[in-house]
């Protein structure tokens, strides 16, 4: 199956090029002109990874990334006029995974999106791996040392934001932001709350998942 992205951008012209050029480069492809149109498009279909437009009349990009990020992990790339790095690191703290600066090389935008569809699926089936854990994005379905592990919605989302990290130490400002939302009004506690019950639904597999102290949680091998 072909990789399949959303591209989000108003401008026609810039849109009808990109789309032409993933084609053409093996890639399917839906293009939304705006940010409701991109919400439209994501409730339909299941897709590899976002290209979004910042800069767009009415539902901006940071507002589509939001709303992507309540519901799933798959990589944001974000398409901005706004080189600043106030902008980035807004974008970063929304859950984007990347972003290019208007004008830019469409090699280098084909080449930074192929990268993180591969980082995402983790390995050739798809699947995400962490010693005795793997978890296939998309499919909730988790094993532990070839055993299914049943796991809430919530806690699918967090393990695989966790995954996609692993090694990383993840704040729990970060896991409120990527797993319940941008505007989530709820204590940070709530993430603790939901690690104990992941490590217990994972069963031996729970001590993989780390908690570093005055940080947050990494999730390791053993």
């Amino acid at each position: 199956m072909p990789d399949t992205i959303l591209i989000v951008e108003d401008e026609p012209r810039m849109g009808t090029i990109l789309q032409d050029y993933f084609t053409a480069h093996g890639v399917d492809s839906d293009l939304a002109p705006d940010g409701d149109a991109a919400l439209e498009y994501f409730a339909r279909r299941d897709y590899d990874a976002v290209l979004l437009d910042v800069m767009m009349p009415g539902l901006d990009g940071y507002g589509v990334c939001r709303a992507i990020r309540r519901e799933s992990n798959l990589p944001i790339l974000f398409l901005t006029a706004l080189g600043g790095e106030e902008q980035a690191l807004h974008g970063y703290a929304l859950g984007a995974d990347d972003y290019v600066t208007k004008p830019f090389s469409l090699a280098l935008l084909y080449a930074k999106t192929t990268a993180l569809i591969r980082r995402s699926r983790g390995t050739e089936d798809g699947a995400l791996v962490c010693g005795e854990i793997r978890l296939q994005p998309g499919a909730m379905l988790c094993t532990v040392s070839n055993t299914q592990v049943k796991l809430s919605p919530r806690e699918y989302n967090l393990l695989l934001c966790l995954l996609r990290n692993q090694g990383k130490v993840l704040s729990r400002e970060q896991l409120l932001t990527r797993v319940w939302g941008w505007d989530f009004e709820g204590e940070d506690r709530a993430v603790d709350v939901q690690i104990k019950n992941l490590r217990a639904a994972l069963g031996s597999a729970g001590k993989q998942i780390k908690t570093v102290f005055k940080a947050g949680y990494k999730l390791e091998s053993e």
